[in-house]
């Protein structure tokens, strides 16, 4: 079978007053049986390495959502504070899914923000829940000075052809309605805000065209 490749990514954010915002931390370094198909390629905290920063640099991680090659680093970042959904919070803490990093993501509940729904983390830092993919995702859009507003849709959108209100429904999927509700969601935002960019979680054809480190969005 030949290897299909995706995209595993993280964003990260620094802010006008120096601080340091890492949405997503990427696979774990070492990837569990359940997680063999992925191949860790540049780890996270190489990445950061390579623009002079270091895991005690980051001031906050935000959490899209506990998949493996989302969460997978992040007890690497010992000082910052994560942010995440509490519904997706308090459901991984039962669900099997996230079992094999929990070490990742169960972290001193003091470092943990949980927020409730829709959410503006900073100004022009928004958390938009998206529940569909799993319960309590959600995607994030940024205010750029000099780019404008940004949308990563995660796993809520993964590819841009599923960007659309018209997707049909194969029936394969049991949370196909939230998903769609939350595709439509985001397409609502991107028409009431005006986002002149969005990128998909897992894209490959659009990730080709993206700055990536060390280019960046001003």
């Amino acid at each position: 079978m030949p290897e299909y490749q995706i995209p595993i990514v993280c964003y990260l954010v620094q802010t006008g007053d120096g601080q340091n915002i890492l949405i997503d931390s990427g696979l774990p370094a070492v990837i569990p049986e359940a997680g063999s198909d992925f191949k860790n390629g540049q780890d996270v905290i190489e990445q950061l390495a390579l623009l002079g920063l270091k895991p005690d640099d980051i001031d906050m991680v935000i959490s899209t959502h506990y998949d493996l090659d989302h969460a997978g680093r992040h007890a690497a970042f010992t000082k910052a504070q994560y942010v995440v959904q509490r519904v997706h919070h308090l459901d991984a803490a039962h669900n099997p899914r996230y079992a094999d990093i929990r070490a990742e993501w169960d972290q001193p509940i003091e470092r943990i923000r949980l927020v409730d729904g829709d959410t503006e983390l900073l100004p022009g830092l928004h958390m938009i829940e998206t529940s569909g993919h799993v319960p309590g995702h959600q995607s994030v859009m940024i205010r750029l000075p000099k780019t404008g507003l940004v949308l990563l849709t995660v796993d809520a959108v993964p590819f841009a052809d599923g960007f659309t209100r018209d997707h049909k429904d194969d029936a394969s999927d049991p949370d196909a309605e939230a998903v769609r509700a939350s595709t439509v969601k985001l397409l609502d935002w991107v028409e009431r805000e005006q986002i002149g960019l969005v990128i998909f979680g897992h894209d490959s054809e659009q990730w080709g065209t993206l700055k990536t480190a060390p280019a960046f969005y001003e």
